[in-house]
């Protein structure tokens, strides 16, 4: 960004209040909108989505809106922004949706009115309602943790009692191929690929939800050591939700006793890999993702020209590295100190 004007820098801040934000260089009028709709604005993961895409917004010299709904769930409100998108011309919507099922028709619109649609880190269903998807392999993402809690207990692997904390009640599917690329980790037979929740295996103790944010974690927790106290490994969607379950656990004395896995490598859950309150985590690079987004549809508002996704794949793959600080033999995986340096670039 260094060899932009501090007058573009300038006009690239204009914040709009309310449920929705928005940034876009003003002095631009002709440069391509592209409009960002994450799930909230509060998460520090899609804190760091906005980041990146205001960031390759002002390097490539093109519009940037950004809105977000209240909470995770609220599909209204992104339903609300993908019509603001439409009436103002926008060239290309990159979306997080909270209901991957519910948004379709809506993105159907956009598409319909020649904006290239592509879903950032949670794919549509089905995955092509959107024009492209770039996101972490997410069952790979829960395959890692699941192979590391597998080989830190050893040959008690199959004694385990595990807690699954997800996302919300509609299981969008990143909650499914997490949970699932979890279990095949650890070596639990994967039931129906399209659920969570009906498994079998008798160390499953149950799975329960948490919005992805702290205080469902420390609920979803409580709720499931009611369940069985002898829980000694917790999956969680990602690491707000890890960090509510630990507070659960320590509030019974358990901490020191149960694994807790997670998925994001944001930061602050990088912090807590260090301080070993989190085991392991899988880290997703959302920045990355945002900033892929933006010169996607740049490059679509310039040649017409659609992304194409990653070989061997139905999205581009944006990466995903396991972080801990008690490696496992045969897992590749980076130190939390290594991942600090990262941290969801």
């Amino acid at each position: 960004m260094t060899h932009f004007t501090r007058a573009l820098l300038a006009s690239a801040t204009l914040l709009v209040a309310g449920s929705f934000g928005a940034v876009a260089p003003a002095a631009a009028q002709d440069a391509p909108l592209v409009c960002l709709i994450t799930k909230t604005d509060t998460n520090p993961f899609f804190v760091k989505m906005k980041e990146g895409a205001l960031a390759k917004a002002q390097e490539l010299g093109v519009n940037l809106q950004t809105y977000a709904g209240k909470i995770d769930g609220d599909t209204e409100s992104q339903v609300a922004a993908i019509e603001s998108c439409i009436a103002g011309g926008a060239k290309g919507i990159l979306i997080t949706a909270s209901d991957t099922k519910a948004i379709v028709p809506s993105v159907k619109q956009a598409r319909d009115a020649g904006i290239l649609v592509i879903a950032l880190d949670t794919s549509l269903e089905p995955i092509d309602a959107a024009d492209a998807t770039f996101a972490t392999n997410n069952f790979t993402a829960g395959e890692l943790i699941g192979q590391w809690a597998k080989a830190q207990l050893g040959d008690e692997a199959q004694n385990a009692k595990i807690a699954f904390l997800d996302l919300i009640p509609s299981q969008p599917s990143v909650d499914v191929l997490r949970d699932q690329g979890f279990m095949t980790g650890f070596g639990i037979d994967v039931k129906d690929k399209n659920v969570i929740g009906d498994e079998e295996d008798p160390r499953i103790v149950g799975h329960d939800i948490t919005n992805g944010n702290e205080e469902g974690g420390r609920t979803a927790m409580e709720n499931l050591l009611q369940r069985d106290p002898s829980i000694n490994v917790v999956y969680t969607i990602n690491e707000p939700a890890a960090a509510g379950a630990y507070e659960a656990l320590k509030a019974v004395g358990a901490e020191g006793n149960v694994l807790v896995v997670s998925i994001d490598g944001g930061c602050p859950g990088i912090e807590n890999v260090k301080a070993g309150i989190i085991g392991a985590t899988s880290m997703q690079y959302p920045l990355k993702m945002a900033a892929l987004g933006v010169e996607a549809v740049k490059t679509f508002a310039d040649t017409g020209e659609k992304p194409q996704a990653t070989a061997g794949l139905d999205f581009t793959d944006t990466g995903v590295d396991l972080v801990t600080d008690k490696p496992a033999e045969g897992i590749k995986s980076m130190t939390s100190e290594e991942a600090a340096k990262a941290c969801w670039g």
